[in-house]
C-alpha cells in the first residue's frame, strides 16, 4: 500500500508583542497555518525581549523614532503547506501591529 503523497510543509517564525500573539496566531490559523496531519492550530511559541530603533519616516506602533526600545514579545512558530505562503505571509502583515514585523519562512527539506 503506498502513501498519498502530500505537499511540502514550510515554516513561519514571527516576532510578535505578547499583548498581540493570539489575535496574530488567529489570523494565521484562518489562512491555512498550523494544521499538522489531523492537528490544527498547531504553535510553539516561546517568550523572550526583542530590541529596535526607528529610524528615518518610520512610524512605530510601540516606541520613538531615534530611541532603542525594548519589548516583551513572543517567538512564534507554526507550519503550513507551501502553496498557502502567500496567503500566511498576507494574513501575517495585515494582523501583526507593527509596521515592519519580524519573520522568516523556512523551506522543509524534501522527505
Amino acid at each position: 500500500m503506498s502513501e498519498v503523497p502530500r505537499e511540502p510543509l514550510d515554516v513561519l517564525v514571527v516576532h510578535i508583542p505578547q499583548e498581540s500573539t493570539r489575535a496574530v496566531l488567529t489570523a494565521l490559523f484562518a489562512a491555512g497555518a498550523g494544521e499538522v496531519g489531523e492537528y490544527r492550530e498547531c504553535a510553539f511559541v516561546i517568550p523572550g525581549q526583542g530590541q529596535f530603533r526607528p529610524v528615518g519616516s518610520a512610524n512605530p506602533t510601540i516606541g520613538t523614532v531615534g530611541e532603542l526600545e525594548h519589548v516583551r514579545e513572543d517567538r512564534a512558530e507554526v507550519t503550513f503547506p507551501r502553496s498557502r505562503r502567500g496567503l500566511v505571509v498576507s494574513a501575517l502583515r495585515r494582523a501583526h501591529p507593527y509596521e515592519e514585523p519580524s519573520f522568516h519562512v523556512l523551506e522543509n527539506a524534501a522527505d
